[in-house]
């Protein structure tokens, strides 16, 4: 049997299907907008809360905190405590969140690159809408 994109697939390929279901769940935890921009501003080298905060942008102090505790849970950043009175705590990409970074940028810079078709195609989608 013939599957997407010219690929061949067995009926009822289970292995198949669990490929997906997981690629899926992964995609869903490292593809939000805040993972994103949490990965890209920590490219340039390890930050603090406050400071990886106001990089980031418009983002809640407990929506960053969440974005951090996923990253570090599935071995993206690093959380540093240095013990000093109060507690300094500083994040930075692990080895396998500098190599999560280059699709990143890549991602970005397609972004960067096409913005200008993809209004054009927003325009000419809300003109055809209006037309009908």
């Amino acid at each position: 049997m013939i599957g997407q994109a010219g690929t061949f697939s067995k009926p009822d390929d289970h292995q198949d299907t669990a490929h997906c279901e997981h690629i899926s769940r992964m995609l869903a935890r490292i593809s939000d907008k805040w993972t994103l921009l949490v990965v890209r501003v920590l490219g340039q080298g390890p930050c603090r809360f406050n400071a990886l905060r106001r990089e980031v942008g418009e983002i809640s102090q407990k929506v960053l905190a969440s974005t951090l505790r996923e990253l570090e849970e599935n071995g993206f950043v690093s959380r540093t405590v240095t013990p000093v009175n109060p507690p300094q705590v500083e994040y930075a990409l692990t080895e396998l969140g500098r190599e999560f970074l280059m699709p990143v940028q890549a991602l970005a810079e397609w972004v960067v690159a096409n913005s200008t078709r993809m209004d054009a195609a927003r325009s000419a989608y809300q003109q055809r809408r209006a037309a009908t």
